[in-house]
C-alpha cells in the first residue's frame, strides 16, 4: 500500500557520521575525555524537533534559550513560562517564517529581543581559525552555545539553508557535532569542521548575504526593571527611525537656543503611536496566588523598581522635563508619549487588561479584553512603605480572570494629562519619567548638531550617564542597547556587535 510523504532520510555518510553509530559513539567518548562536550549536556536536555518544516531557526533558538535558563517572562502553556517556537514572534511574523523560513539577521534580532548576549559572524566577517576558537570556547563550557547557519548541500543532504545548534567538538579529528533540529529527517551527526565552514560560506539567495554562526550566552546585566522597547507593534520601524535618525537632523536644522526649545523639538515631533513602542515592566499575579499579602520576592522587586523610579525623578533632566511639560506653551494636547487615561479607574482598567495579556502569554493587542471591575488599593504591611495594588476582573468573551498588578509608587503628582500637579498620584512610570528615560537613552551623538556651544554642553551634562546611580545607569544602557538593536533590525545589520557603540 503506497503512503504519501517521507519517513526520514538516510544520512549521507561520508561526509557525516551518525551520532548513534559505533564510530559516532567513539568520537563522543573521546571528546568527553578531552573536555570538549561540556555544552552538550544542557543542550541535549532541551533538544527539540522543529514543529514546522521552516522552523529550524526558531527551534534552534528556543532550544538554546532554554538551555541557558532564560526566563521568557510570559506564559507558554498552563502556568509555565518556557520558550517555544511560538513565543519567538517579535521580529518576523510567524506565518511568514512558516512559509519562507527566517534569515540569519532576523534570527539574531530574535535572540537579542529574548534578552541574551549575541555575537554573530557571517563567514566574510570571520575565518576558519576564528570559528574553531569559538567552537572550542562553547564546547568547553556550558554558559555559551553556538548556532550554525549552513547549506545542507555541502554535506550531500537534501534541502538548502538550515539552522542547528552545535553540540560539541572533537579536537583530534577536527569534527563538530550538529544537533539537527529536523530530527524527523536526519539524526544528530558529526561533520568535519572544514566542511561545516564551507557549508556556512554559501550565499543565502533570499538576502544575497553569506551564512554564518552566532554565539549565544547569558547577558551581563538583567533586562530593564521599569521600561522596555517593543518591536511587536508594526509602528516600531518608524519610531526607531525617528529617534535615531530624524531627531539629530531636526536639532541640527532648528536654531535652538535653550533647553525648552530642545525638548519641544524632540517632544512635539514624536510619532502619534509612540505609546505602542515603549512599555513599562509590570508585576502581575492572579488574585488567588497572592491575596492581600506580598511575598518577600514581590516586595524585593517592587522596592528595586521604586528605587530606580526615584533615581529617574532625582535627575536634573527630569526636573527640566517636568518644567517643560507643565508650562503653558508645551502643548499638552500633542502628547503621544503620555497616553494615559483621564482618571485612576480608567488607568486601572488599562493596567489590568495588560496584565491579563501578559499572563495569557500573548503579544497581540489587548483589544479583546474588557475589565468589568477594577479598583486601586494601597496596601500597608508591617509598617513598611505602602504598596499600590491595582485589582481587576478581566473578561475576554470566553472566561474571566481576577488579577492584581503590583506597581511602583511615584512620589510625583500628575494632572489629567500627566503634566502638571493635581490630586492624582502617579501609580507607575508615567509621562515625565518615560520621557526622561528616553532622552537619557538616546546616543550621545544625537545632540552634536546643536550649534550653540553653551547649550550643547548643558545638554551633555543633563543626559550624561557617567554619574548616574548604578541601577539607573543599567536601566538607561538597557534602553540604549534596544534602540541600537531596533535600528539595526531596520537596516538589516543586526549581525554586528551591539556592545560597540556603548563602550
Amino acid at each position: 500500500m503506497a503512503m504519501a510523504g517521507f519517513y526520514r532520510r538516510i544520512l549521507p555518510s561520508p561526509p557525516a557520521i551518525d551520532f548513534a553509530s559505533a564510530e559516532g559513539k567513539q568520537l563522543f567518548m573521546e571528546a568527553i575525555q578531552n573536555g570538549t562536550m561540556e555544552g552538550f549536556y544542557r543542550l541535549i536536555s532541551y533538544f527539540q524537533t522543529q514543529s514546522e518544516p521552516a522552523y529550524c531557526g526558531l527551534a534552534s533558538l528556543s532550544m538554546v534559550l532554554n538551555a541557558l535558563a532564560i526566563d521568557p517572562g510570559r506564559k507558554w502553556k498552563g502556568s509555565w513560562r518556557w520558550f517555544d517556537e511560538s513565543m519567538l514572534d517579535c521580529c518576523e511574523p510567524l506565518e511568514q517564517v512558516k512559509a519562507k523560513g527566517i534569515s540569519f539577521g532576523k534570527l539574531v534580532c530574535l535572540a537579542h529581543c529574548a534578552g541574551v548576549k549575541v555575537q554573530a559572524y557571517r563567514t566574510n566577517q570571520s575565518t576558519l581559525d576564528d570559528f574553531r576558537v569559538h567552537i572550542m570556547r562553547c564546547s568547553t563550557s556550558d554558559d555559551c552555545h553556538l548556532i550554525s547557519s549552513y547549506h545542507r548541500g555541502t554535506f550531500k543532504q537534501t534541502g538548502t539553508g538550515h539552522f542547528s545548534p552545535i553540540g560539541g567538538y572533537h579536537a583530534g579529528k577536527d569534527m563538530a557535532l550538529i544537533l539537527d533540529v529536523a530530527r524527523f529527517k536526519y539524526p544528530p551527526h558529526w561533520v568535519p569542521l572544514t566542511l561545516l565552514w564551507e557549508a556556512m560560506d554559501r550565499t543565502d539567495e533570499t538576502t544575497s548575504q553569506r551564512r554564518g554562526f552566532m554565539l549565544i550566552s547569558r547577558p551581563h546585566t538583567e533586562p530593564g526593571l521599569l521600561y522596555t522597547l517593543s518591536c511587536k507593534h508594526e509602528s516600531w520601524v518608524g519610531v526607531a527611525k525617528y529617534l535615531m535618525d530624524d531627531v539629530p537632523l531636526l536639532l541640527k536644522s532648528e536654531n535652538v537656543k535653550d533647553i525648552n526649545k530642545v525638548l519641544r523639538v524632540v517632544f512635539l515631533s514624536l510619532p502619534s503611536n509612540f505609546g505602542d513602542f515603549i512599555k513599562w515592566v509590570a508585576e502581575v499575579r492572579r488574585q488567588e496566588d497572592g491575596g492581600q499579602s506580598l511575598s518577600q520576592e514581590e516586595k524585593g522587586r517592587l522596592s528595586v523598581k521604586e528605587e530606580v523610579l526615584k533615581q529617574v525623578q532625582e535627575t536634573g533632566l527630569f526636573k527640566r522635563v517636568v518644567a517643560f511639560l507643565s508650562s503653558s506653551n508645551s502643548c499638552c494636547r500633542n502628547a503621544p508619549i503620555l497616553g494615559q487615561e483621564d482618571d485612576l479607574p480608567d488607568i486601572a482598567a488599562s493596567v489590568c487588561c495588560q496584565g491579563a495579556q501578559i499572563l495569557a502569554g500573548k503579544s497581540s493587542s489587548v483589544e479583546g479584553y474588557c475589565c468589568k471591575e477594577k479598583c486601586v488599593k494601597c496596601l500597608k504591611t508591617n509598617g513598611e512603605n505602602p504598596i499600590t495594588l491595582v485589582s481587576g476582573t478581566v473578561v475576554d468573551g470566553i472566561s474571566e480572570q481576577g488579577l492584581d498588578v503590583l506597581v511602583p509608587s511615584s512620589q510625583t503628582k500628575m494632572n489629567c494629562c500627566g503634566c502638571g500637579p493635581s490630586s492624582h498620584i502617579g501609580m507607575y512610570p508615567a509621562g515625565n519619567d518615560v520621557f526622561t528615560a528616553l532622552l537619557l537613552a538616546l546616543p550621545p551623538e544625537t545632540w552634536s548638531g546643536i550649534k550653540d556651544e553653551k547649550l550643547l554642553q548643558e545638554i551633555y551634562t543633563l543626559v550624561s550617564t557617567e554619574y548616574l546611580p548604578v541601577m539607573l545607569q543599567e536601566e538607561v544602557l538597557h534602553l540604549r542597547r534596544q534602540l541600537y538593536l531596533l535600528k539595526r533590525c531596520q537596516e538589516n545589520r543586526v549581525d554586528e556587535d551591539l556592545d560597540a557603540p556603548l563602550s
